[in-house]
């Protein structure tokens, strides 16, 4: 396996790294300088140190929003009035749906009323009247696509660019590619109260060495465990762990390709920083009354997506290179997966309108905006059309759906792509998962093609051996 600065690895540095929770991401050793130096000889460059791209970077982060369930794009952001016109007429499904024999289905209309918003009139469903305000810096995509309407499969495709098979997530990929800004806090954060649909594997690092994979927040008093010194003080924690890091210094010296030492002795001084840094970062008692009602938060409020989104802010404030926040709900049940009721939406869409668009502004208001790549989506759409006149739900839908980016290099007020009259299939522009993919490395500095790890044999990417950078949506 090669990084692509060059330095070897092995895959017994993958297995050093590949323990999860806090102190799996990122611990790097509590040495002195001396013993830190005789540690580290055989490996001048710590995997986590920033580097470079492979360009001139338009962003410096980014702020991932992750819906799970599948959002309805003909109820939010893709405005089909023929659709709303030819409501009940009957159309013939069995292609789109890839099944054998001729069979229809009844057409279903949107459940909410359209409106054209901001300076550059984009549609938006009443589902977000408070994201409606933001248009004119979001570029809406309304034709994407991707290559499973399952749930897990479409999950593991939005975050690691594979439907069958666990891949190292997007954020343990801008990791490996440009390490963190800031090492007292991990490069790759994951705020979520619930994993979404395959699980943890959505931020892994896989076969990546594992201080790339994400570290995750769970919403609450307690966000990470083990963020308070078990030791009196600082001084006394010290005092405890620079004689076991003297014997560890030593055993390097001894034994020089022992990686898997190297790669504790490394995690141990991140987790030292992050009890001095991270409480900080998630205490929002700072934070003005102004502020917290923007996000829709109550003083001392601990929960919900708000949180989640001022928390994500602060977050990238202070370095942290890969923001993810996963909009599950109060429980792993509670997501966009509409088949019985599509009024399940509306209730969803009041817990993320307003904290989203209060992340949009605050980014901008505090010159952030231009420098962070902020991106929505969910793993696939919901068809236009059932089985059953009238039902109230909708089925998965992968062959088009909608999502948005806004600020680090994209053009806002835009919409890129469109779907046919019904929002069945695209028609213009479309865009699949490795493209969302490939322009989200782009606007950071990354090549898509050239950001590769050799593993068993072969050098893999985010984007699989496809993807290409969505030229017409960038600034």
């Amino acid at each position: 396996m090669q990084r692509i600065l060059g330095s070897s690895q092995t895959r017994r540095d993958w297995l050093a790294g590949s323990s999860r929770g806090l102190f799996g991401v990122a611990m790097a050793g509590l040495l002195s300088k001396e013993d830190r130096a005789l540690a580290f000889a055989q490996e001048p460059t710590s995997p986590l140190s920033a580097r470079s791209g492979h360009h001139a970077a338009s962003a410096d982060r980014i702020l991932f929003i992750y819906s799970t369930g599948g959002v309805s794009h003909v109820d939010t952001w893709d405005y089909k009035p023929k659709l709303a016109a030819d409501h009940g007429k009957k159309v013939t499904a069995s292609r789109w749906l890839n099944k054998p024999g001729e069979f229809e289905r009844y057409l279903i209309k949107p459940r909410w009323n359209f409106a054209q918003h901001g300076q550059c009139g984009t549609w938006v469903s009443d589902l977000f009247p408070h994201l409606a305000t933001c248009v004119d810096d979001l570029c809406v995509l309304n034709a994407m696509h991707c290559d499973s309407d399952g749930h897990d499969k479409g999950t593991l495709a939005a975050h690691t660019g594979s439907a069958q098979f666990a891949r190292p997530s997007h954020g343990a990929w801008v990791s490996y590619g440009l390490g963190t800004v800031n090492e007292n806090l991990p490069s790759f954060v994951v705020l979520a109260p619930n994993p979404p649909y395959a699980g943890a594997q959505t931020w892994g690092s896989d076969f990546l060495p594992g201080c790339h994979q994400g570290t995750h927040v769970i919403p609450g008093d307690k966000p990470l465990e083990h963020l308070r010194p078990l030791v009196g003080t600082v001084s006394q924690q010290s005092l405890e762990l620079e004689l076991l890091d003297k014997f560890n210094a030593r055993s390097v010296a001894a034994s020089p390709v022992d990686s898997m030492l190297e790669a504790r002795m490394r995690s141990f001084q991140t987790a030292f920083g992050m009890q001095a840094q991270a409480p900080e970062a998630f205490d929002l008692s700072s934070e003005t009354q102004a502020t917290l009602q923007r996000y829709g938060l109550e003083p001392g409020q601990t929960m919900g997506f708000g949180w989640q989104c001022l928390v994500a802010r602060r977050l990238a404030e202070r370095g942290v290179r890969f923001i993810e926040l996963i909009d599950t709900g109060s429980s792993s049940s509670e997501n966009w997966d509409s088949h019985g009721n599509m009024q399940d939406h509306e209730r969803l869409a009041k817990m993320v309108d307003r904290p989203i668009c209060g992340l949009l502004g605050d980014l901008k208001d505090r010159g952030m905006l231009d420098r962070t790549l902020v991106v929505w989506t969910t793993e696939f759409g919901r068809t236009p059309f059932h089985q059953t006149a009238d039902h109230p739900g909708r089925e998965h839908h992968n062959l088009v759906f909608s999502s948005w980016m806004a600020g680090g290099g994209i053009r806002g007020g835009m919409v890129h792509g469109k779907s046919d009259q019904y929002g069945i299939e695209p028609v213009q522009g479309p865009v699949h998962t490795h493209d969302l993919h490939a322009t989200m490395l782009h606007c950071v500095g990354l090549d898509h093609e050239r950001l590769t790890y050799r593993h068993s044999g072969r050098d893999y990417r985010l984007t699989d051996v496809a993807g290409r950078v969505v030229r017409e949506i960038l600034v």
